[in-house]
């Protein structure tokens, strides 16, 4: 049985994706920062014997490390780094910006999904596929940003594309993949009620990449639909 690991698990992208894998009868490790709140993954793994929930707050480094400790036996074939934080403000723009928030969401959406790879580098080694999964965003384009705001979020997303771009290229001759995926715009609550798809939708045709992928893939940008996207 192929096992995936998720962050950020107990709601919208990250649930979906636990709920289409363990449909497809792959052993899912569910990660969130509070199991005991996360009502609808629990309700979920209640269904389904394949869900194995863990806490995880993906900016505690310490804590990845000992979940790593614990799963050490444990080959991964695909690791979805999906927990991300949106910290912009529109009071809190240019003049006015949180620095302590762009902390933040650089640790979250730059530096957490690298850790995660360190920390799980042998379980992936390990397994068959061999992917690291990144969940990134349109809004990481330098090209294609031509509105402004929404700084912290911006940066930390481009960062992400910037370090996985690098990874790729680093593990290319060790044979584990790296993809960067826009999940399009998506009906959840960082997406907002006006998205263009819903979960159901992104999360299957991310799922069609990962399935089709080949290291001759690896670093690259790409929308949910498998088209390229605009660095």
């Amino acid at each position: 049985m192929a096992t995936v690991l998720i962050t950020g698990a107990n709601r919208d992208l990250g649930l979906e994706f636990v709920k289409q894998y363990a449909n497809a009868a792959w052993q899912v490790i569910a990660c969130c920062r509070n199991p005991a709140l996360a009502s609808a993954l629990q309700e979920l793994a209640s269904q389904h014997s394949n869900i194995q929930i863990e806490t995880l707050d993906v900016a505690d480094f310490d804590q990845i490390d000992q979940l790593a400790h614990k799963l050490v036996k444990h080959p991964i074939d695909v690791l979805i780094n999906n927990a991300g934080v949106y910290g912009d403000i529109r009071a809190r723009g240019f003049k006015h910006l949180d620095y302590h928030a762009w902390t933040q969401n650089f640790i979250v959406n730059s530096q957490a999904p690298l850790r995660m790879v360190e920390a799980f580098f042998q379980n992936l080694k390990q397994g068959q596929q061999k992917l690291i999964v990144n969940i990134s965003t349109l809004m990481a384009s330098i090209t294609d940003n031509t509105s402004g705001g929404s700084i912290l979020y911006r940066s930390s997303k481009a960062a992400l594309n910037a370090t996985m771009k690098s990874l790729a290229i680093d593990l290319h001759d060790q044979g584990i993949g790296v993809l960067i995926l826009h999940p399009g715009w998506v009906k959840t609550d960082m997406g907002g009620p006006n998205g263009l798809i819903d979960a159901d939708e992104s999360v299957s045709g991310m799922r069609r990449i990962i399935a089709d992928f080949t290291l001759e893939q690896s670093g690259n940008f790409l929308n949910y639909d498998g088209s390229g996207m605009p660095w």
